[in-house]
């Protein structure tokens, strides 16, 4: 007896392709819109960039730019969602007949607030064990005090080779390895060694005394 399995596999695709031939007809059939705009915060004073702007199920969307301005192709019917992690998820519908084929919008984000309860974090299991890992624990030398009071240059420099870099310097290092990507897109970095500028105005300065000891 042979087994039913390879008819109900062919029917199912012959069911399966005969749908998507019907959608695709369906979508054919529906004019394309353009859609854009921008994308603002609740107050509509700053843009919002990196906003997820998709239509559900279609495989189609795009991310708001550096100032909030998007622009993506739509079918009538189509239902657009924006989307971003902190804000409430909007979804915009698109008439089902258009007379234009262009839409724009100003699309505004709310603040997503979600209150959590307190939780407290404890990190031993018991008072007992925390009591025990306290008493094992091997204090270091008391910092190092001079006789005005503060604290002594080797216990500043210890100190500071343990800090992490501040807010001002990450935000530093991010600006010049933005530069260096700039330079690497546009073209080689410029190499002052080799620059005949440079080297005329290192031999005037010679020339003029800049480099020799000033008493």
């Amino acid at each position: 007896m042979k087994s039913p399995i390879p008819h109900i596999v062919f029917l199912l695709s012959i069911f399966l392709f005969l749908g998507s031939q019907n959608t695709f007809a369906q979508d054919t059939e529906r004019k394309v819109i353009q859609i854009s705009g921008i994308v603002l915060n609740a107050d509509s004073t700053d843009a919002v960039p990196g906003v997820n702007i998709y239509v559900p199920k279609k495989g189609r969307g795009t991310t708001s730019g550096r100032y909030g301005y998007f622009s993506m192709p739509v079918l009538e019917g189509d239902s657009v969602v924006f989307s971003f992690i902190g804000l409430k998820r909007q979804t915009y519908k698109v008439p089902e007949v258009m007379e234009d084929d262009k839409i724009s919008l100003i699309v505004t984000m709310q603040v997503d607030e979600i209150a959590l309860a307190e939780i407290e974090v404890m990190p031993f299991p018991s008072e007992d064990e925390f009591k025990r890992q306290v008493l094992a624990m091997n204090y270091e030398a008391p910092l190092v005090i001079d006789s005005r009071g503060n604290m002594s240059a080797e216990t500043l420099l210890r100190y500071a080779e343990q800090m992490p870099a501040s807010g001002n310097e990450n935000w530093r290092y991010f600006q010049q390895g933005r530069v260096m990507q700039i330079q690497d897109r546009y073209g080689p970095r410029p190499f002052t060694l080799l620059d005949p500028f440079a080297w005329s105005n290192f031999i005037k300065s010679i020339k003029r005394g800049d480099l020799k000891k000033k008493d």
